[in-house]
Formats: structure tokens, C-alpha cells, sequence
């Protein structure tokens, strides 16, 4: 963004109980009749009373269009994230988005600014990133002055930055072998109502799992603390085949039932 730019071209809205239904969630906002759209609309609302802060970009598309929702913030306090850590006394990014050409205008900053406002007297803010499945980018927390902090296989990072040396850093929680174990044969879909677009992929990996026969079935994660203590980091989305992860990440039927084939 140039430094000409001034909030007439854009704005930043804080979503609350109040005017949540007036604006939306944001992801899947054009297909507000699917399952995945209010169940997440539903989640929201839950979790407001746990420190959920929603944060919406509007961009102002000129005279006839008007301000327009381009972009989002989702954070809430540590202890209540939906991600396996132990972020304790952290504000912790969920989801950060800017979409089509808004991206490289300094949107992402704008939200990380005001996220930081809000954290202020907290040990610091955390995130989680991964460059394979929906999860932000860690460039922007680079560039913004946060340091990666952890890490887990195969692809995930924890990103943080503390507002005190002597801060705790965030971290991780452990999957012991034995809660995999748990699940020992066929398909076990785990899912949570945290992202909208998950409810739409469990569907396909369970269509996709009767299809070659396979037994399958779904575990809802109801709770933070269930998304804490899952069998996967991310917390809101894994598929198990045979007590092993086949994917964290979103994939087409084809593929799925290339890799179930190898199995």
C-alpha cells in the first residue's frame, strides 16, 4: 500500500454479536445455505465468548460497488486455540486472508497491526503455518518480526513473536503413538466446524472411502481442547488410514483414491 493511502480506500471492522449477521463469516459467504457455511457461522457465534476475534477487510471498489469484504483475521487467546499447541498467554492467529488483487498492497500488515493492538499485555502472538495445506504463509510473519519458535512433521511450523524475553515460547503438543493407535483399521475422518470448507471434504473422503470399499467414519472435534489433544496438529482437519495419516490437506477424488490404492 502507498503511503498516500488513506481508510476512505479501505476499513477494517471488528465482527461481534452484534453485526455478525448483518456482515457474515467470511469464507464461503456465497454459498450461505451449505452445511459447511453455517455450521461454521454457528462456531463463530460459540466462540465469541472464548476471546474469538474477527477482524474484516473491506476495500472500497469505488461508487458503485462500495466497500467490499477482501480479506479477514480470525484470532483468539492460546489457551483457546483450535490447533495442537500449548500457546498459553498468546494471541493466536487461526486464519489471515487477502484475496485476488488485493494481495501485495499491505492488507495483511494492516490486520497484523491491529492483531498485535489486541494482544498488548499478553506474552506475545503465535501462529501456524504451512506452505501445503490451508494454513497462512509464513512469509508475512518473517517480514513482520516474528521467529519460528517450533516445528512438527511433515510440514507444519510454529511462528511467534514475544513481547517479553522472558516469555515462555509456544509450542507444539506432543501425539503420542498410542492415541493413533486408537483408530487401528479403515478410514477415520477428523473434523472440526473451524473452517467452512472442511464439512465439504470429509464428505467427498467418506463418498470416496465407500466407493473402494473401505470402512470409514467421521470424528467431530467438538472442543479446543479436543483440537489440542488430536492425532494431528492442525486440529480441523486429518484423514487416518489404518491408525496412519494419509492427508492433512484437501485432495480431488482422483488423487484420493490413487493413494488409498496404494495402501
Amino acid at each position: 500500500m502507498s503511503k498516500n493511502s488513506s481508510e476512505s480506500e479501505y476499513k477494517i471492522i471488528d465482527l461481534n454479536e452484534a453485526n455478525i449477521d448483518d456482515y457474515g463469516a467470511f469464507c464461503l459467504q456465497s454459498k450461505k445455505n451449505i452445511k459447511g457455511y453455517k455450521d461454521k457461522f454457528q462456531w463463530i457465534n460459540k466462540r465469541f465468548k472464548e476471546g474469538l476475534r474477527l477482524k474484516l477487510l473491506l476495500i472500497n471498489e469505488g461508487t458503485k460497488r462500495g466497500f467490499r469484504a477482501r480479506g479477514f483475521i480470525e484470532y483468539i487467546p492460546g489457551e483457546n486455540a483450535w490447533r495442537g499447541v500449548n500457546a498459553k498467554g498468546y494471541m493466536f492467529i487461526h486464519c489471515i486472508w487477502v484475496v485476488g488483487k488485493n494481495k501485495g498492497h499491505g492488507y495483511g500488515t494492516k490486520l497484523l497491526q491491529q492483531y498485535l493492538n489486541d494482544a498488548k499485555g499478553m506474552n506475545g502472538v503465535a501462529v501456524m503455518t504451512s506452505d501445503k495445506i490451508w494454513l497462512p504463509k509464513k512469509d508475512l510473519f518473517i517480514k513482520n518480526g516474528f521467529e519460528k519458535v517450533d516445528s512438527m512433521p511433515p510440514y507444519f511450523e510454529l511462528y511467534a513473536k514475544r513481547f517479553s524475553e522472558k516469555a515462555p515460547l509456544p509450542k507444539f503438543n506432543p501425539i503420542p503413538k498410542s492415541r493413533l493407535e486408537k483408530y487401528p483399521s479403515g478410514i477415520t475422518i477428523f473434523k472440526s466446524n473451524q473452517c467452512p470448507y472442511v464439512d465439504g471434504y470429509a464428505n467427498l473422503v467418506a463418498e470416496t472411502a465407500k466407493q473402494a470399499g473401505i470402512p470409514w467414519r467421521i470424528e467431530q472435534i467438538e472442543s479446543c481442547k479436543e483440537a489440542q489433544n488430536s492425532v494431528n496438529p492442525y486440529g480441523t482437519f486429518c484423514v487416518l488410514l489404518n491408525g496412519k495419516v494419509l492427508t492433512y490437506r484437501t485432495i480431488g477424488k482422483k488423487e484420493l483414491l490413487k493413494c488409498l490404492s496404494k495402501t
